[in-house]
């Protein structure tokens, strides 16, 4: 037995989709699942979070900060990690992932200029440093933003 196997007894369960309050044949007639009396079985229920009045835990927790909805994530790679191309390639998005350095672009990737690069390549992605892009045309190699 294992808990990814555990499945509830045949029959047991009822789909969410039928008709309630339309008879005792339907198998939910007279109180349509709702029980009996109480603030739960009248229309205009509380929503959901609401706790009675008291002070919603929503409410309680305190609130730090706030998140810039135009911020971009954008992914890091020196230029000392392109050392694993060929001499004269031409290193993109594609082929970065192609080769295990980065596994999400998000929303870009930036060249910095963090380490020493030996080989001349045309690189195409859409930030560089000027470091980077230095160091990168200093061999005869292209810096080009996507």
């Amino acid at each position: 037995m294992d808990l990814s196997n555990l499945k509830p007894a045949v029959g047991s369960k009822h789909s969410n989709n039928f008709r309630r309050g339309r008879g005792h044949g339907s198998g939910n007639g007279k109180t349509a699942g709702k029980g009996h009396k109480g603030q739960k079985a009248r229309s205009g229920a509380p929503r959901p979070g609401f706790e009675g009045g008291q002070m919603p835990l929503y409410r309680r927790i305190p609130k730090r900060g706030f998140t810039n909805r135009n911020s971009k994530d954008i992914v890091a790679v020196n230029v000392n990690v392109l050392e694993v191309f060929e001499n004269d390639a031409v290193v993109t998005v594609e082929t970065l992932i192609e080769q295990g350095i980065i596994k999400n672009p998000r929303d870009g990737i930036k060249i910095l200029g963090d380490g020493e690069l030996t080989k001349k390549l045309t690189v195409q992605v859409n930030a560089f440093s000027a470091g980077a892009k230095e160091k990168i045309e200093a061999l005869g190699g292209k810096a080009e933003v996507i």
